[in-house]
């Protein structure tokens, strides 16, 4: 039998419970983890204690998490917020439905993920590696972002227009919710990257084709 055909075996209420295993493992090693940067710091903390605390081996760390580093850079709400801007109706301007989507995402967080999230941030501001980690993440969250614009603005994903959108939303995303902040987002934040954008387009409005 092949992996397809095996795949299209498992019922869907089976796959549903694995999905739902893998999500909740995935959430006690990183949650274990960060106890253990917060106890006993980010440089003394082996992946080894990891794995241990969160009773799975190694290899099933590394299953989740490429490398230590990776446990806290890894942003779980890329692809949420991605999902937000494709369920925003349709007539909705692609800028419009972007900050709506980013806003939907974080005005749901508990006050545990914001938590959790506060302190993933500290770790930016204290371990020079992981900012410069998070930094170069940006890259990958330009590709999705670009995606998403192109859908809704029906075009190809390579479509230039598309691109330079993305890159000037994470442009200013990152000088407005910059990584390594101290506290969470709020309403304000949002609307500061609105008027960021807005003023942008003021200034590029005068260059002629």
């Amino acid at each position: 039998m092949t992996s397809d055909a095996r795949a299209a075996a498992v019922p869907p209420a089976a796959a549903g419970l694995r999905e739902r295993k893998k999500a909740k493992t995935r959430a006690t090693i990183r949650a274990v983890a960060m106890q253990l940067f917060t106890s006993q710091g980010y440089a003394a903390t082996t992946v080894e204690q990891i794995a241990e605390s969160a009773e799975v081996s190694p290899s099933t760390f590394f299953r989740y998490f490429p490398t230590k580093e990776d446990v806290v850079v890894t942003d779980d709400y890329d692809p949420l917020i991605i999902e937000a801007i494709r369920a925003q109706p349709p007539e909705t301007p692609v800028a419009d439905a972007v900050l709506l989507g980013m806003r939907q995402v974080f005005e749901r967080l508990t006050e545990q993920e914001w938590d959790s999230e506060r302190r993933r941030q500290e770790l930016f501001r204290s371990v020079p590696e992981l900012l410069a980690r998070q930094l170069q993440a940006t890259v990958a969250a330009v590709e999705m972002l670009t995606g998403v614009i192109a859908e809704r603005l029906g075009v190809p994903p390579t479509d230039f227009g598309a691109r330079a959108l993305a890159g000037a939303f994470v442009g200013v995303s990152l000088t407005f919710l910059p990584p390594g902040r101290p506290h969470h987002f709020d309403s304000h934040d949002f609307d500061n990257v609105r008027e960021a954008l807005i003023g942008l387009r003021t200034h590029l409005e005068p260059l002629q084709p």
